[in-house]
């Protein structure tokens, strides 16, 4: 087990749990104690758990989100697959509008050396986007949260009112078949905004994702025409996806 997925098996304990003890994530991990409180050491100095003596509990409840820099070592691998099989379905000289979030990075850089137009919600994105050859950057506004730096609020909505574009890649906080759901108010506002200006909408999720539920509501699964995820998704939860309306890619 690599030190990223011990780290996620650590936080979804006790996230479950609420709290729990050293002896139990030990067991959990197939790792020795040790190990475990220096993990516990790192989640707590990035903020998303709270050490007590023996132990940890959560502070990521269903309004916070996991903070960016956890995400972006979280199921790279994973990321990566769905990364390229969503680059694949782009056709050289489409308008895209590109999401914020881990995954959609992870996008962004595949997409450098395409004949695209890309409109990024985040200046992580466009960090990776800036200076591709052959690419047609645009930049909206907005303000950018701090370390997600995506970029939200009244000027970002208003540059995704004023522009058409034929693909919507979309990230995903929480996906079931109630819909697609955010932690920040202003993140869900956007999304909104990127759904209502796309011809066809690709949303990504990692198998974590299609089992959980964030605080803001963004929009019915049948909003989505594509969800991209990994073939180990749960069947219960892909199956779920398209009796609701959505096409379930599995790669």
């Amino acid at each position: 087990m690599t030190i990223s997925d011990r780290h996620r098996r650590i936080l979804d304990a006790v996230q479950q749990a609420g709290q729990i003890g050293v002896p139990r994530l030990a067991e959990l991990t197939g790792t020795s104690e040790m190990t475990v409180r220096r993990d516990l050491e790192q989640l707590a100095d990035q903020g998303v758990i709270e050490r007590y003596r023996g132990g940890a509990r959560s502070l990521t409840l269903r309004g916070e989100e996991p903070p960016f820099t956890v995400r972006a070592h979280d199921g790279h691998e994973a990321k990566r697959r769905i990364a390229e099989a969503v680059a694949d379905m782009i056709t050289d000289g489409e308008a895209v509008v590109l999401d914020s979030g881990t995954t959609c990075l992870e996008v962004a850089r595949l997409l450098t050396g395409r004949r695209l137009t890309v409109m990024p919600m985040s200046l992580h994105a466009a960090n990776a986007l800036t200076g591709a050859p052959r690419l047609r950057l645009l930049l909206p506004g907005g303000e950018p949260r701090p370390g997600e730096l995506a970029l939200t609020g009244p000027l970002a909505l208003a540059s995704l009112a004023a522009l058409r574009f034929d693909t919507a890649i979309l990230g995903c906080c929480g996906l079931t078949a109630d819909g697609l759901t955010a932690y920040d108010l202003d993140d869900a506002a956007v999304k909104r905004a990127i759904i209502a200006s796309a011809h066809r909408v690709v949303a990504l999720a990692d198998p974590a994702k299609l089992t959980r539920t964030a605080l803001a509501h963004v929009a019915p699964v049948s909003a989505l025409d594509v969800v991209v995820t990994t073939e180990d998704a749960p069947e219960e939860q892909t199956g779920a996806l398209t009796a609701a309306g959505t096409i379930v890619r599995r790669v």
